[in-house]
Order: C-alpha cells, then sequence, then structure tokens
C-alpha cells in the first residue's frame, strides 16, 4: 500500500467513494478527495457524503444506467461499513 492509499484508508475513503463525490459536484477526483477529508471532520459531514452517493444513485437508474447505479450502491455499502456512525438511508 503506497502512502496515498494509506492516507485514503484512514479517512475510510476508496477510490469509487470519491469517484462518486466528483461526480456528484462536477470537480476533478483530486477536488472530491478534498472535500471529502475536509467533510469528515464536521459534524455530519459523513451524511452529506452518503447522501452525495445516493443521489448519484438517483441519477444513474433514472437515466437507466443500471450498471452505474449498482457500481454507485456498492460504493455506498462500503462507505457505510466504513462508517458506521452514519444511517443508512433508502437510495
Amino acid at each position: 500500500m503506497d502512502a496515498e492509499q494509506d492516507q485514503d484508508a484512514k479517512y475510510g475513503l476508496d477510490p469509487e467513494e470519491i469517484k462518486a463525490i466528483a461526480e456528484h459536484e462536477h470537480v476533478s477526483e483530486d477536488t472530491a478527495e478534498t472535500l471529502a477529508k475536509y467533510l469528515l471532520h464536521k459534524p455530519h459531514g459523513a451524511e452529506r457524503i452518503r447522501d452525495m452517493i445516493v443521489d448519484d444513485i438517483r441519477t444513474a437508474r433514472l437515466s437507466g444506467d443500471y450498471r452505474h447505479a449498482k457500481e454507485l450502491f456498492d460504493a455506498l455499502e462500503d462507505f457505510l461499513a466504513d462508517h458506521p456512525e452514519v444511517p443508512p438511508t433508502k437510495p
């Protein structure tokens, strides 16, 4: 594991979660990673990240992109597993 992956693991982030945030916010993955790390230090920040991923799932489903919706759902499950303090919500 390289230093960057080790740092990401510290914050409970994985590449698919970063991609989902980048997609939701229409920013680069580097910017999304910075935003995620910031939010994880704020009250209810992890819930905001959860909501971003859920919004992306809804958008993918509405557009008929069920494969992408499944990828995002998997990212959501991973995120919730890494952040048990965040209550789940229905996508």
